[in-house]
């Protein structure tokens, strides 16, 4: 038998992360982009809290949105694996577009993909998947976060051919800016979990209206807004899924927005760790380098140690979610997988973020360095999608039913 010549052979790294080659190009490009287009925005973005409005659509003519899409929708046919690789390529660049396309992409259009009648999706997918429309989710309320569903006031009532939806939402990325909006209300208050529905609202449907924009410490680039409806008209053809069914449509859809935090939160400590390598061979102290301090080492080797575990973790919780068909979210396997997943990307990031600032010293504490952006935003990691408190108690529960 011949010997596999060594352009046959996975190098170490890949053989290491499990990329076949088509993934590993599949990243590169993304990385190629993130860099050429999202990288140079980012500064703007942070300082002035910027929407660069041209650049949803530039991610759309670039086939970057949809990517589990069918075609028929302006989509391109992939899979959940290939829609991380791509965030985790766009994080290192610009996390905070990196957030807005999850909003938009998963928690938006593929809800809407997974759940919506043929009607909905012919009407509102082609748009999300170019750029021309974005999308967001609407389900946080002022006293509804971990316990969305449990605590939420919003209610929407029947009226002929319409809902009439009330309340108000909050923390809603992409908020300001949203087109499309996947909002989740109570139709029966009377059967708690069991009466909520999820509706698709447009941004000038009557009584809708953007409250106030939200200034945050981190991922200030990223949109967020406290959203109100007062007596908002809903087509009764905008009810998402069957009247009352809406827990399934956020349960499955939780799961898989999970599984796509990690990649964010992987490629934040790439960035992070080539920041600090970059930093600790051209910083001098003491007439040398601060790279050949061992405490500097031991602080590098670590944080490469905490990112390339990282990956392991975050890669094999989005070939688990490849395997979830649909309805299946929320509960078993994939939903402890997706919450240790991102409790343990999101707990890793802080500890590699840490030792980052630690090795830029005062430059790291400077609001205008790359390094104090990065650091600013990673607190959001640990609370958005479920507070890693709420992790636990996934983790817990669903050990405790096997």
């Amino acid at each position: 038998m011949a010997d596999s010549t060594s352009s046959d052979r996975p190098s170490v790294l890949q053989a290491f992360s499990g990329l076949s080659h088509d993934e590993m190009e599949i990243l590169a490009q993304a990385d190629r982009f993130g860099q050429n287009e999202l990288y140079p925005l980012a500064q703007r973005m942070d300082d002035e809290e910027w929407w660069p409005a041209d650049i949803f659509p530039k991610i759309g003519q670039t086939g970057y949105f949809g990517i589990t899409a069918p075609e028929q929708y302006g989509g391109s046919g992939m899979d959940v694996f290939t829609s991380g690789l791509i965030l985790q390529g766009f994080s290192r660049w610009n996390h905070a577009l990196a957030l807005a396309w999850v909003a938009h992409e998963n928690l938006c259009m593929n809800n809407i993909l997974a759940n919506g009648s043929e009607a909905q999706k012919q009407k509102y997918l082609p748009g999300l998947n170019s750029g021309k429309l974005i999308g967001a989710l609407g389900l946080t309320e002022p006293g509804a976060g971990s316990d969305a569903i449990g605590s939420m006031r919003t209610t929407a009532r029947r009226e002929g051919d319409f809902y009439v939806l009330n309340g108000r939402k909050i923390y809603i990325t992409n908020g300001p800016v949203a087109d499309v909006l996947l909002v989740y209300a109570k139709t029966d208050k009377e059967r708690g979990n069991q009466g909520v529905s999820a509706f698709i609202v447009e941004k000038d449907y009557p009584g809708f209206k953007v409250a106030q924009k939200l200034i945050k410490m981190g991922f200030r680039g990223s949109q967020t807004a406290e959203l109100v409806f007062d007596e908002c008209k809903v087509p009764a053809a905008n009810l998402v899924g069957e009247e009352n069914k809406g827990v399934r449509v956020v349960m499955s859809g939780l799961d898989l927005e999970r599984a796509m935090i990690s990649p964010i939160n992987l490629g934040i400590a790439e960035r992070a760790l080539a920041l600090s390598l970059d930093y600790a061979r051209q910083r001098k102290q003491f007439g040398q380098s601060i790279s050949n301090f061992q405490m500097v080492q031991s602080m590098l080797a670590e944080m490469y140690t905490w990112v390339e575990s990282m990956r392991l973790y975050t890669y094999q919780v989005l070939r688990a979610a490849n395997t979830v068909n649909e309805g299946e979210g929320g509960r078993g396997d994939i939903h402890k997988l997706t919450a240790a997943g991102v409790m343990y990307t999101a707990e890793t990031l802080n500890k590699v973020l840490n030792h980052a600032v630690q090795i830029h010293g005062g430059s790291g504490y400077i609001w205008e360095s790359e390094i104090n952006r990065l650091y600013r935003s990673i607190k959001l990691l640990e609370i958005g999608a479920g507070t890693t408190e709420v992790r636990k108690m996934i983790i817990a529960q669903e050990l405790l039913k096997s």
